[in-house]
């Protein structure tokens, strides 16, 4: 599985929630399917996260720069959360 093409393709056919505060919500709301950070984020809301049970995350091999770029926006993403795939194959990351 290519990781930047899934993710880009649950980005353009599904549902994916971007920025800590709006995945921190969508967690509460019990809507994320899977969790993607990237390796320099903060270790506060790492550690925030390990709270919630039956929670699937995914460090992504690289900064918060290149995470941005992988989901095709021009600025930094420190996190994201998948809500809907689309017809992309990002939650077969749960089974690997």
């Amino acid at each position: 599985m290519d990781f930047n093409a899934s993710l880009r393709r649950a980005i353009k056919t599904g549902t994916v929630i971007l920025g800590q505060h709006n995945t921190q919500k969508c967690i509460r709301e019990g809507k994320a399917q899977i969790i993607v950070l990237a390796k320099n984020c903060p270790e506060k809301f790492r550690t925030q996260l390990k709270s919630y049970e039956n929670l699937f995350v995914h460090t992504f091999d690289g900064s918060s720069v290149a995470l941005g770029k992988a989901c095709g926006k021009p600025f930094m993403v420190s996190t994201l959360a998948v809500v809907d795939p689309g017809e992309s194959d990002i939650l077969s990351l749960k089974r690997a």
